[in-house]
């Protein structure tokens, strides 16, 4: 008989990663499988949320193969937010899912934001947060305007974890804190929903992450195991990255960067999402748009491996001969919310080959966090001195200096790249009663395999360069706009 097992699984933005650990948090398997971004037009950015469940049922059933799992206790489940799938009555995809790098709903959004007053923003959300093209709204009000016939046959716009939940299990439902910008403490916020007709009786009930929503149907690999509710890709990697206390602040980094600190003193603060209360925890949070997306970009461009960027980019020093990138290769979020700015190299010279492009790159990606941690520590009322560090884009050590350097942060990396699914296996040993408490799980589940410390040698440059990446920004905003 097997011991005690979790599953964890993380819909990502470009592929599903899922780890099989057992309760000391040994790695006994893990699986990833990409899947393509379809962008059809500018603007534009949808996924077949058929190729989410291949690659869950594929996970699964390499697992089953590999191991014993009779001991298998529970399955959880994150994933990235902001993408919606509309289904029917049968749970079946209506439609393409609308990624949350998707703006075609940004006029939709301003109407709606134009109708929501400050006091409203401050009442419902805590702060000033925008309704921005990805707000679950925004994207209703789009599809019902331009799609009514989908509109009129959609049952339930649920998120991609929820979706997997429900085409494993058969149950309907989502949680608190994935519901971005819909609900006021536990519930959704009736007024606000009011805005779009018929918003409020298609989206799902809520529940806790560690809920079990239902247990797998027969049929499939590991049928009759527990499956809970699951969170948003971003508190899944929080609690993965062992950032589970008051004070704890946390760095993801996969296609986007996601900075965030726990945080019980709340200053309402223009650019950063506050998440309701969840079990104590306050949440700020400050997403970009673009992370290990732009190295991906400049990969293709260039015909390099990410890794063989990072190899460049690692074996050069910081120097002028280093261009300065925005990295607003599709808009940009946190804290700026600005979806027509565009990325750009700027100060270029023939002394500009692939090491100092890669470089530029990730210094870019690396000032878009120092906004958004400008606007983070802003909100939380605190100055922040240590961050763990996770996900795919943690893996390079050359960019987790630069980034170290640039935010005069030391960042402590947590030892899995699959964050996320470490904190959805997290809530599966919670769900299942294998874990007593959020904290004795992260701190027996997560490890870390390094440390980064800042090196004030590079203060100076660094933060002259990221002035000059804010009057880049600044110059270049008509200029945008007018396009």
């Amino acid at each position: 008989m097997a011991g005690p097992s979790l599953i964890g699984i993380d819909v990502g933005t470009t592929a599903l990663k899922a780890i099989l650990i057992d309760v000391r948090g040994t790695r006994l398997d893990a699986f990833t499988r990409p899947y393509p971004i379809s962008r059809p037009a500018p603007g534009m950015a949808e996924q077949d949320p058929a190729d989410w469940m291949d690659a869950v049922l594929a996970a699964l059933t390499q697992f089953a193969e590999r191991h014993d799992l009779s001991g298998l206790a529970g399955i959880g489940i994150c994933s990235q937010v902001n993408t919606h799938v509309f289904v029917d009555d049968a749970g079946a995809a209506l439609r393409p899912a609308i990624v949350w790098q998707d703006t075609r709903a940004a006029a939709d959004a301003a109407g709606l934001d134009a109708q929501v007053t400050p006091e409203q923003k401050l009442e419902w959300f805590g702060g000033p947060m925008p309704i921005d093209a990805s707000h679950a709204l925004s994207r209703m009000a789009h599809v019902r305007r331009t799609a009514p016939e989908v509109y009129t046959r959609t049952r339930h716009v649920l998120l991609p974890k929820d979706f997997v939940v429900q085409q494993l299990t058969g149950a309907v439902g989502s949680d608190p804190i994935s519901a971005v910008g819909l609900v006021n403490g536990a519930g959704y916020i009736g007024p606000l929903l009011d805005l779009v007709p018929g918003a409020a009786e298609r989206l799902p009930p809520l529940f806790g992450f560690s809920h079990v929503a239902g247990r797998v149907k027969p049929g499939l690999p590991c049928a009759g195991v527990p499956v809970v509710v699951g969170a948003m890709d971003a508190w899944g990697g929080m609690f993965g990255v062992g950032v589970v206390r008051d004070g704890d602040a946390m760095y993801q980094s996969g296609t986007s960067e996601i900075p965030g600190v726990i945080s019980s003193q709340v200053v309402p603060t223009p650019g950063v999402i506050l998440f309701p209360p969840y079990e104590g925890l306050v949440m700020h949070a400050a997403p970009t748009q673009t992370g290990g997306a732009a190295l991906g970009w400049l990969s293709t461009v260039l015909g390099k491996s990410p890794a063989e960027l990072s190899e460049l980019a690692g074996s050069i020093g910081a120097s002028d001969a280093v261009p300065l990138f925005l990295p607003h290769l599709q808009g940009e979020r946190a804290p700026l919310w600005d979806s027509v700015s565009r990325g750009v190299f700027a100060r270029l010279d023939p002394r500009a080959g692939p090491a100092e492009m890669a470089r530029s790159v990730m210094e870019g990606v690396a000032f878009s966090v120092c906004w958004a941690f400008e606007a983070l520590e802003k909100s939380a009322g605190q100055s922040i001195g240590v961050a763990h560090i996770g996900g795919g884009g943690a893996r390079s050590d050359a960019w987790c200096q630069i980034r170290a350097d640039a935010l005069g942060m030391t960042l402590k990396r947590a030892a899995a790249p699959e964050t996320a699914a470490i904190g959805a296996a997290i809530l599966a040993g919670l769900g299942s009663g294998t874990m007593s408490s959020l904290t004795e799980a992260a701190d027996q589940l997560v490890q870390f395999d390094r440390t980064f410390e800042p090196d004030l040698a590079r203060a100076g440059y660094y933060g002259d360069k990221f002035g000059k990446y804010r009057e880049l920004y600044a110059a270049l905003k008509a200029f945008n706009a007018s396009h």
